[in-house]
């Protein structure tokens, strides 16, 4: 019998659309009042690819989120004519919603005390003191979509047009959680490229990803990056 494909709702869990964009925006380097709508568009729609390739999920908001911006990539591809009324700027209809998110998130940050990005989201890990961090690194938590982009740089190293045989023993996402978890109880941290094989496939890297958000949703582990070096690292809670 052929197992159905593992897959991780998004809901509650980790990030939403708004989120995304953001995301992009700031990966882009651009202005929130001047944003680039076909670049982003574009780039929204192959993340939504990419989280459909990894068996992600998602809730109908992020569809949502794309027909809006598609519609305004539209409306802003329009000729304009002389003497035709002024419009309302239609990246007004992103960009306010987007201001008013960050307003939110600011103020929610504000009420929660942590000591690292999203701290709160997961249980406190217990051994984090043991993990001796040197005063001048900075250590940010590693969302949704910075964790895409680091498996997309995976993806990427893979030969094209590579195949993947399945075959009936086929590693699990379980099993993977356990080789996770098992590397973990006596490390207590590992680095994420130290999760894959030296010539890693499509399917371990899909199964990796999808094991690494499970233990995320389970609080088994946290997810830093190093600000200045770029590593990412997991720390078992």
């Amino acid at each position: 019998m052929i197992e159905k494909p593992y897959q991780i709702r998004l809901e509650k869990i980790f990030e939403g659309p708004m989120d995304l964009l953001i995301h992009l925006i700031r990966k882009n380097d651009v202005d929130i009042y001047d944003i680039p709508i076909a670049l982003i568009t574009d780039q929204y729609l192959q993340y939504l690819e990419l989280m459909k390739a990894m068996n992600l999920d998602y809730a109908g908001d992020f569809l949502l989120m794309a027909s809006t911006l598609t519609q305004i990539k539209s409306r802003m591809l329009l000729p304009t004519h002389d003497g035709e009324d002024e419009e309302e700027d239609p990246l007004q209809e992103i960009t306010r919603p987007l201001l008013e998110y960050l307003q939110m998130k600011s103020a929610a940050d504000q009420l929660i005390e942590r000591n690292l990005l999203g701290d709160k989201t997961f249980v406190r890990n217990p051994r984090l003191d043991e993990f001796s961090t040197p005063p001048e690194d900075e250590f940010i938590q590693v969302g949704l979509f910075e964790l895409i982009d680091a498996f997309q740089k995976i993806l990427e190293r893979i030969p094209e047009g590579h195949r993947v045989e399945l075959s009936a023993d086929e590693i699990s996402v379980k099993d993977k959680i356990s080789q996770i978890v098992e590397i973990l109880e006596t490390k207590a941290s590992i680095t994420f490229l130290e999760l894959f094989s030296d010539n890693p496939d499509k399917h371990e890297v899909i199964i990796t990803f999808l094991a690494i958000l499970e233990m995320v949703r389970l609080a088994l582990i946290r997810i830093i990056q190093n600000v200045k070096t770029g590593i990412i690292r997991i720390l078992y809670i």
